[in-house]
């Protein structure tokens, strides 16, 4: 078996890893973040679909 090589820690990244980081704590877009947030989805008419097959991932419909 070959030997396996980790990442190399001075490596730079293209991009950052979350979207939060491109986002500055005390920009107004967090308030449109934290409204949506505290909305109930699901009084609104969301549905979140919880299905029966091992492995299959939920979505919204």
């Amino acid at each position: 078996m070959p030997f396996i090589l980790g990442e190399d820690r001075k490596q730079i990244n293209l991009l950052p890893y979350t979207l939060d980081d491109y986002v500055n704590e005390d920009n107004p877009v967090r308030v449109n973040d934290a409204y949506v947030d505290s909305l109930n989805l699901e009084e609104l008419g969301f549905v979140i679909f919880s299905g029966n097959s091992a492995g299959q991932k939920p979505y919204r419909r």
